[in-house]
């Protein structure tokens, strides 16, 4: 088997050193333009309406376009990082990335901006999925990984909320085609440090072929799986329409698994699914980004439709979150890791992160912001740095260094593929509760807050089974080394 990356202590000059870390900001740069992209535009929907004279059904497709495509590319275009170059690959998705931001920035029709949306999607897919692989290269050290890595948190999360308040203020004080312009500057920058930063490598090579039909098969039943979750709250779980595309999509991944175990060339080596680790924190790490998502979703809906905050205060709601994260993201985490180990820590995370979805569940019609609301966005940001970043360092910490591009798409995908459900379920929950309310006389801002308490308590059941999952993984671990410790002793 492929060994897994050196961690050895290598001999680094103070230049390769700077080099390095000026490196990690310009693809934790590109990652913030991803983030931020799933979450800016939501605050400026209204104005884009307006301006472009939207319906509702199709100004859904300003963000499913997006979405899509992102989560449909990450696999293909995290292996394609292995066999052609994680830097070539990086700076080909930043370049369509920024392209299509411009193309979002001066749309003037519907077609236009929906189109260049979801060459957007395509563009962070195909950037992002090599993210992950270009850090762990660049840092082999597990303590300098684990500081790398807590920016790359820091970035994903904290850009989520970013972009619901810079949204909100470039829509207030320009106009809605400023959050897309905003990109230019970054992408060009990215490309331009990147090209001159960012080590070369040739990667594995395309010498035994290219695995096209597989590459196809992932990838649409990826696009045909997420475009069939994000439109249940449109169809409903049980109808034709999610059942018949669901099904595809099973059928076509199906296929893809069916062929991967029998070609040579395989663009998805079955071995992937071997190491250890790697499944189980990827499946954690979507469960917790399930409830993440459903604190973005459900709390800016509470904040601007019960609460009346407008798009900047709402924004500005989230920042002790960003700030939560900031904090532990600026070593605590890393240092943490370094002391007590990244599997002890997961359990706590997912503990603050139920403990801050409960506290949501109490927000009543009325409920000041402070101390509770508050309370709970710290817990949150403080749970999602205690857990996230030990699940990805157990999730990568033996994937072959060939593999390394794939890997970083499994972790991807499993975070975008949760973060959809995660919406798709907790929208539907809290949408049909409160029409049954509504149904029964309630006023209209009673109805819709008791709909996000019972989604809130839906995801904080939803982490506590992986918070299960996760005590009953680590003690089985705990008795087989106590186990293999004693064999020596009894023999």
């Amino acid at each position: 088997m492929t060994s897994t990356f050196d961690t050895t202590t290598t001999t680094i000059t103070a230049a390769d050193d700077r080099r390095r870390w000026i490196a990690l900001v310009v693809v934790c740069m590109a990652m913030l333009m991803n983030v931020l992209d799933t979450s800016i535009v939501n605050v400026a929907l209204p104005a884009i309406q307006k301006d472009l004279g939207f319906t509702q059904a199709n100004l859904a497709w300003v963000i499913d376009g997006y979405l899509i495509t992102f989560g449909s590319f990450l696999l293909m275009a995290g292996r394609f990082g292995d066999l052609i170059g994680r830097k070539r690959v990086f700076l080909a998705g930043v370049a369509i990335f920024t392209v299509a931001s411009a193309l979002c920035a001066l749309a003037d029709t519907q077609g236009l901006l929906i189109a260049a949306r979801f060459l957007q999607g395509f563009g962070g897919a195909v950037s992002s999925s090599v993210i992950i692989a270009l850090i762990i290269t660049e840092f082999p050290r597990p303590d300098e990984r684990a500081k790398a890595m807590s920016a790359y948190i820091l970035v994903s999360v904290g850009g989520g909320s970013a972009g619901l308040l810079l949204g909100g203020v470039l829509t207030e004080a320009l106009n809605w085609h400023w959050i897309f312009a905003i990109n230019l500057p970054i992408g060009v920058a990215t490309i331009l440090l990147g090209r001159r930063l960012l080590v070369a490598d040739s990667g594995a090579g395309l010498g035994g072929g290219v695995d096209v039909l597989g590459s196809v098969l992932v990838t649409a039943a990826l696009m045909t799986g997420i475009y069939a979750i994000i439109k249940v709250p449109e169809h409903g779980w049980g109808s034709l329409h999610t059942i018949g595309i669901g099904a595809v999509a099973i059928a076509l991944m199906a296929g893809f698994f069916v062929l991967e175990s029998r070609i040579a060339n395989p663009i998805m080596p079955l071995r992937i699914f071997r190491v250890p680790g790697l499944l189980w924190s990827s499946a954690m790490r979507g469960c917790i980004t399930a409830g993440m998502y459903s604190v973005f979703f459900l709390s800016a809906l509470y904040l601007e439709h019960v609460r009346g905050f407008g798009p900047v205060d709402t924004g500005l709601a989230f920042l002790p979150m960003t700030l939560a994260v900031s904090g532990m993201s600026a070593g605590v985490t890393s240092r943490l890791i370094g002391r007590f180990g990244a599997r002890r820590l997961v359990p706590g995370g997912m503990v603050f992160v139920i403990a801050a979805l409960l506290l949501l569940a109490n927000a009543g019609t009325d409920t000041p912001y402070a101390p509770s609301m508050l309370i709970a966005f710290l817990l949150m940001g403080l749970g999602i740095s205690t857990a996230l970043l030990p699940l990805l360092t157990i999730a990568m910490e033996n994937v072959p260094g060939v593999d390394a591009g794939l890997g970083s798409g499994i972790v991807n995908v499993s975070s975008q593929i949760s973060a959809a459900l995660g919406l798709a379920i907790f929208g539907t929950i809290a949408a049909n509760h409160t029409r049954a309310l509504r149904g029964d006389g309630q006023p209209l801002n009673e109805a819709l807050t008791n709909g996000y308490q019972v989604a809130y308590v839906v995801a904080a059941v939803l982490v506590s089974v992986g918070l299960l999952f996760v005590l009953i993984k680590l003690h089985l671990e705990r008795r087989r080394r106590l186990a293999e410790s004693a064999e020596p002793v009894a023999a």
